[in-house]
């Protein structure tokens, strides 16, 4: 007892227990971390990179550079980040047919699987917004109908209508309708800010009214009765007054001239 009592006086005892502490914890850490795992993800996300740079060099590099630098006929895409890739081509609107004031939805023409590469490949230029998980965009509360009508009116109904039916800017330009839309790449595009639309970063709209404005929109385009029959695009009463004068008014005149034709027959018979 006399002799272990004096070995734990001595000035060493700490510095051994310390360093019989530390390689027990990385025994234990080498024996249970998830190295094949982290290994394996790092892999695959190279691979998706190595795959997006081949689709890239054959599809979008004549306009924004082989590194995504930009040129005079595409913009930089450094920083855009993965979500904004995966809108521009989720939605058909990259590659673009055309320069013009404003590129227009159109057939997908890559696989999902293609743009997830694609996109791994442009977020790999530099940090930027990333696609959203399901749960970001996929609403769960019945008040988030409501609560996302209050902000996409105050928001959004300027360019795309109350009902999300889209409507003209200038020059050319317009905002597309909504209906139809796959509710994570509306996500997308408050994240982004796609061609004429500002983009909403965290920021600036926090995730949760971002899923409020989701559920809204796809309510409203989608689930929503229309209790007065036609609804002529939801364009509002230019649109109804429209309809009422061509339609209402012609058929007025239709039924008269067809009485006074009728009428002039009858005197002369």
């Amino acid at each position: 007892m006399k002799k272990l009592s004096a070995r734990r006086r001595h000035p060493l005892a700490a510095l051994v227990v310390l360093l019989f502490a530390l390689a027990v914890t990385g025994g234990l850490y080498a024996a249970f971390a998830p190295a094949e795992k982290a290994q394996a993800d790092s892999s695959a996300q190279s691979l998706a990179i190595d795959e997006g740079k081949r689709l890239f060099a054959v599809g979008c590099s004549s306009c924004h550079g082989l590194n995504g630098q930009g040129s005079s006929t595409g913009p930089s895409l450094v920083g855009v980040g993965s979500a904004a890739v995966d809108f521009q081509v989720g939605t058909g609107r990259m590659p673009a047919q055309q320069p013009g004031a404003q590129i227009p939805r159109k057939k997908v023409i890559y696989s999902q699987a293609e743009i997830d590469q694609l996109a791994a490949f442009v977020a790999s230029f530099g940090p930027g917004p990333v696609v959203p998980t399901k749960d970001q965009y996929t609403s769960t509360s019945p008040d988030d109908v409501a609560k996302g009508g209050e902000l996409f009116r105050t928001n959004c109904a300027q360019c795309h209508n109350f009902a999300g039916s889209g409507g003209a800017l200038t020059q050319g330009k317009y905002a597309p309708s909504l209906d139809g839309v796959d509710p994570k790449h509306i996500y997308e595009a408050m994240q982004t800010g796609p061609q004429n639309m500002p983009s909403f970063p965290d920021s600036t709209m926090p995730e949760a009214q971002k899923k409020q404005i989701v559920a809204f929109v796809r309510h409203t385009t989608s689930e929503e009765p229309n209790p007065g029959g036609l609804a002529l695009g939801s364009l509002g009463p230019v649109t109804e007054g429209l309809f009422g004068w061509i339609f209402g008014l012609g058929a007025l005149i239709a039924v008269a001239i067809w009485v006074a034709a009728h009428t002039t027959k009858a005197k002369k018979s």
